[in-house]
């Protein structure tokens, strides 16, 4: 999906997404992704929810960010509590919505001026299965 965006900084919106990727200021990156408005893109060293651990978001307590939106992939997922407490501890707010959520949330609250970070995982992740069709008989093949 290609996203418009008006009157902000283009260079840290959002800009479109897909399955693998999410277009930042017009440049693509594949994979999971951490924005703050006005700070370069960095790559999220997870690409699954399952992976999520208490120490990848206590790393984002240097970044003093008002709100955290994590994007959990193809749908809503909630992180455990226990994942999130150090930013709670910090009235550090935690919404959890499915990647195209985020994305669309992310834009309206930079735009807005907010000191809002986002960790995006793709919808579909590398290290998932991915369907292939076999030519010789016709069916759909899972390549892990």
């Amino acid at each position: 999906m290609k996203l418009h965006v008006e009157g902000a900084e283009l260079s840290s919106r959002i800009t479109g997404y897909g399955d693998t990727w999410v277009d930042v200021g017009g440049v693509r990156h594949h994979g999971a992704v951490l924005l703050m408005p006005g700070h370069a893109v960095e790559a999220w060293p997870i690409d699954t929810f399952d992976a999520l651990q208490a120490e990848h978001f206590a790393r984002l307590l240097e970044r003093a960010p008002d709100v955290v939106l994590l994007g959990t992939g193809a749908r809503l997922r909630f992180p455990h509590p226990r994942l999130t407490a150090g930013l709670a501890s910090r009235r550090v707010g935690v919404e959890a919505m499915d990647t195209p959520a985020a994305c669309r949330t992310f834009n309206v609250l930079a735009g807005e001026g907010r000191h809002v970070l986002a960790i995006l995982l793709p919808v579909q992740p590398a290290s998932s299965p991915q369907p292939v069709l076999n030519p010789s008989n016709g069916y759909v093949n899972v390549n892990s």
